[in-house]
């Protein structure tokens, strides 16, 4: 094991502040049993973002070029939180460079650089991995143990949705999230989370049929200034457009069961609305990301009459939580912020050379990140084709 870990991000927008906070807590879950975690140095082209942050979560430094964080020789982790268009050049760079990489999802802005990326990540002597965080969450979690070990059993029916509504206004200002191709906007953003957690919960898509894209608001005022994350900012009269989905539809089909798929970020109201349900051969489990301590169970045990979904509050008993909470006890509650944490812990665990039967589970490969991306472009090649079935 490494005397100490020199922990970067690249990245002071929402999600990488969600990265930073993460490392800084990351030691501090469960055992200490972790070398020390030196908090170097958080990268941003915006030296006003980056410098904040790293104040912010007691960072040593801040940097404004990937290559400098590359060519440090006090840092051997790297989280890279950018647009995704940049992923490749940074990854590889960083991989090339010696550094252990957790990339943010998805994991590229096309299946090309994805593949690349991949066979990068396999030809290195360091590990790379993607983040997909909700993975992390407990209840998510708990409800997949549920169906693996047959208290709810084979799956039937999926249904999904992830509504936000951070472009729901004509006058949310232009950035990266409304340019490149079809399928690079909603799906990729947040229909990207929604794909992996179902695959998670029951198993391998096997088709794509039914894929729908609509890009509602075509056009987005220029920023006079620079955006962080989904924030507002003051815009010029000038306008660029759209280039891709704000909305998208799909259904799916998985070796045991079908799914239904809907995601948004014009979702008037629903800030991040993550919301399931899975359907079983004994019962039934459903999940909202608003309210993440808990979760619905319906088991099909009782007589008709009596029978229903009821509350369970997630607690010591419940993956992630035990050991994982300052206040490890019943009712006390978490959140989203505390699953990039969890994924930090696993994350350096698997880093420092932990082995993996007394780890938390491993993060996911840059592979599975080239899946998730092919059923991304499949939706996107049904949407293209009038809704075709697309067999992966």
């Amino acid at each position: 094991m490494a005397d100490s870990l020199g922990v970067a991000v690249i990245g002071a927008g929402m999600a990488g502040k969600a990265h930073a906070a993460a490392y800084r807590t990351a030691s501090a879950l469960y055992s200490p049993v972790l070398p020390p975690i030196r908090l170097v140095s958080i990268g941003d082209v915006n030296a006003e973002f980056g410098s904040l942050a790293a104040k912010r979560f007691g960072y040593e430094r801040h940097d404004t070029s990937w290559q400098a964080i590359a060519e440090a020789d006090d840092i051997d982790v790297v989280s890279v939180v950018i647009a995704n268009s940049l992923h490749r050049e940074v990854v590889e760079g960083l991989l090339a460079a010696g550094k252990h990489v957790l990339c943010e999802k998805p994991l590229s802005d096309s299946i090309e650089d994805a593949r690349a990326m991949a066979e990068a990540a396999r030809s290195a002597s360091s590990i790379a991995r993607i983040g997909f965080t909700f993975r992390r969450t407990p209840g998510i979690a708990y409800i997949r143990d549920l169906i693996r070990s047959g208290v709810l059993g084979n799956v039937l029916h999926f249904s999904g949705r992830y509504w936000t509504d951070y472009g729901f206004s004509p006058s949310a200002p232009m950035s990266w999230r409304y340019k490149g191709g079809p399928g690079s906007g909603a799906l990729a953003d947040v229909g990207s989370h929604l794909t992996y957690v179902a695959e998670f919960l029951c198993g391998d898509i096997k088709s794509i049929s039914g894929g729908r894209l609509s890009t509602v608001i075509d056009k987005r005022p220029l920023p006079l200034g620079a955006v962080m994350g989904h924030d507002h900012a003051a815009v010029s009269d000038a306008f660029e457009p759209v280039e891709n989905d704000d909305y998208a539809v799909f259904s799916a089909e998985f070796e045991s069961g079908a799914g239904g798929f809907e995601v948004s970020r014009v979702a008037a109201g629903h800030a991040n609305s993550l919301i399931f349900e899975v359907f079983c051969e004994n019962g039934a489990a459903r999940f909202d990301q608003r309210r993440p301590a808990e979760i619905e169970l319906f088991l099909n045990d009782g007589p008709a009459n009596e029978n229903g979904y009821r509350q369970v509050i997630l607690g010591p008993g419940h993956p992630y939580i035990a050991g994982g909470l300052a206040m490890d006890a019943p009712s006390v509650g978490f959140g989203q912020n505390d699953a990039f944490g969890y994924q930090a812990r696993a994350f350096l665990e698997e880093v420092a050379g932990l082995s993996e039967a007394d780890s938390l589970p491993r993060c996911a490969t840059f592979d599975e990140g080239v899946r998730n991306m092919e059923l991304l472009g499949a939706v996107t090649e049904s949407a293209l084709n009038n809704g075709k079935k697309i067999t992966l």
